[in-house]
């Protein structure tokens, strides 16, 4: 089965049936109203009938559960927001990212509005305190009080990320970094989900670059 690089030991196959089940743990615990975490496996999930049609359903029923649900409703999720709207907002940015994990195997360009990549680097810095559960290099996130930016060259947006003794804590301020990235939208977004490396591509890269790996090498979500 045809690997994909960007998701390391991972098939076509694998990708396949990764979306075809979040999207289908998603729409459950929405619909659920779920106060607790649900495993998938507990759902009883047949991949034996993975297919286009099998992924295509997946999504099209969490679409219309989202739809059909009040944004505000308290449920659980593993991030920040205790609200449906978490999983409306996570599931875009998960579709997004495999979608171009899938590009890239096929030799497609990925593209994205850079409004939809400035907001999944938000999410993406927003919830990734709380990703260690799956992503558990994410606990190496500490420090004295560090700083990353991640600036816009096609947008006026600006994150910044502290490293301390706790962990990780984002603002969007204009003060001093110790390293500072800036790039187009969706380029950032790429190198901060490590789906291209630092070449092929422009941007402005100012301050301590070791930080920058150290960064890159244990945020990544798995």
């Amino acid at each position: 089965m045809r690997p994909v690089p960007s998701c390391p030991g991972w098939s076509i196959r694998d990708l396949g049936e990764h979306l075809g089940e979040v999207h289908r743990w998603a729409e459950y615990l929405v619909r659920e109203h779920a106060q607790v975490r649900v495993s998938p496996s507990d759902m009883g999930l047949n991949y034996e009938s993975l297919s286009p049609t099998w992924i295509l359903e997946g999504g099209a029923q969490l679409l219309a559960t989202l739809r059909n649900c009040d944004p505000n409703l308290v449920i659980w999720a593993w991030g920040s927001d205790q609200h449906a709207r978490f999983w409306s907002r996570r599931q875009l940015h998960e579709t997004l990212m495999h979608r171009i994990d899938l590009e890239l195997v096929l030799g497609i360009g990925p593209r994205a509005p850079v409004s939809v990549a400035a907001d999944a680097i938000d999410e993406f810095l927003v919830n990734l305190p709380y990703a260690a559960v799956f992503s558990p290099r994410v606990t190496e996130l500490i420090g004295s009080g560090s700083r990353l930016a991640f600036t816009q060259l096609d947008g006026d947006g600006r994150w910044v990320v502290t490293l301390g003794e706790n962990g990780v804590t984002l603002t969007r301020d204009d003060e001093l970094a110790d390293v500072e990235l800036s790039a187009n939208t969706f380029d950032l977004l790429l190198v901060l989900y490590r789906r291209r490396s630092m070449e092929g591509f422009e941007f402005v890269l100012t301050g301590d670059q070791d930080l920058l790996s150290f960064w890159l090498a244990r945020s990544a979500l798995e």
